[in-house]
């Protein structure tokens, strides 16, 4: 155990202890995403309780457990990742018909979300059985809650959850092309060897602001806001840049610009072929070219955006 923690499990115990935990149910447990100490008194309490603990790898999940004091033994951790979702879930619905407590972990967050969890979820409530959730830490709402997305009106617009973009380069610039026009903010996750792709691709979308977060809540965090044009360049500013694992918001579209843009090329394609439709466009809202032509596209045949 941390010695930053040593007391940790005892006001888990004080603080969560007295409420009920029913056995044969399945506790969707949210751990850190980078910083040990951003994890909840309860969901301590619930892991040290279950009788079993499903999780993407067992040796992080292990790692993760010794260092609050919690020890399982090797039995006690059951691989459930989304190689073997479908089949791991018969094995955790066979130990909570045993009346087992079974608390499910991501390697890092809140299961289910980007990570594996919901086949699991989906699997034990077919069968009857109760699944609970273990609120906590995730890196799509710690980089909204920082990005300062506002609407014109000075309040909130709300925001949609993109998840991975596509991972082929042509299905991918059609997919920021159909963001062109979102009014809410979206939520986008990266690996680090596509995060160049990816920041290539939203450059398309000119001026709308892009705020990313690398490595949240870790050692080496970094937080900046700048406009799409000029994501790639700011990555190509220094390799360190390109380290870790990255969670983007794009910033809402203004309604009345997003409405616009899309009413001028709509306007312009019915009368002219594509591409003088898009510089027309493009001459009389300012907006990207690039970004005008592939929303074009999409105009044009839109299940290219599905």
């Amino acid at each position: 155990m941390s010695a930053s923690y040593v007391f940790a499990l005892a006001a888990a115990k004080e603080a969560a202890g007295e409420q009920h935990y029913p056995q044969g149910t399945l506790y969707v447990v949210a751990t850190p995403i980078g910083n040990l100490a951003d994890i909840s008194l309860r969901a301590l309490h619930v892991l040290k309780l279950a009788d079993t603990v499903a999780c993407e790898d067992t040796r992080h999940t292990q790692q993760m457990l010794r260092a609050y004091g919690i020890d399982k033994s090797a039995g006690q951790l059951l691989a459930v990742h989304q190689h073997n979702e479908a089949e791991a879930a018969n094995a955790v619905v066979d130990r909570l018909r045993q009346g087992q407590r079974v608390a499910y972990v991501s390697d890092a967050g809140t299961p289910g979300i980007s990570d594996p969890g919901a086949r699991l979820v989906a699997a034990v409530q077919v069968q009857g059985l109760r699944a609970l959730p273990l609120p906590g830490a995730s890196s799509i709402t710690a980089l909204i809650s920082v990005a300062g997305c506002a609407s014109d009106t000075g309040g909130g617009t709300g925001f949609v959850f993109e998840g991975f973009l596509p991972t082929k380069a042509t299905e991918r610039i059609h997919a920021v092309a159909a963001l062109q026009t979102e009014v809410r903010a979206v939520a986008l996750l990266e690996a680090p060897h596509r995060i160049e792709a990816t920041a290539a691709a939203l450059g398309a979308l000119g001026n709308r602001k892009v705020t990313v977060g690398r490595e949240l809540t870790k050692q080496f965090e970094e937080i900046a806001t700048l406009p799409a044009a000029e994501l790639a360049a700011w990555f190509a500013a220094d390799a360190n840049r390109l380290r870790g694992e990255f969670a983007l918001v794009l910033h809402p579209a203004p309604a009345a610009e997003a409405g616009q843009d899309t009413r001028v090329l709509q306007l312009l394609l019915a009368e002219l072929p594509l591409k003088t439709a898009v510089k027309l466009a493009a001459e009389i809202t300012g907006a990207p070219r690039n970004a005008l032509y592939d929303l074009a596209l999409t105009l044009k045949n839109p299940q290219l955006a599905e």
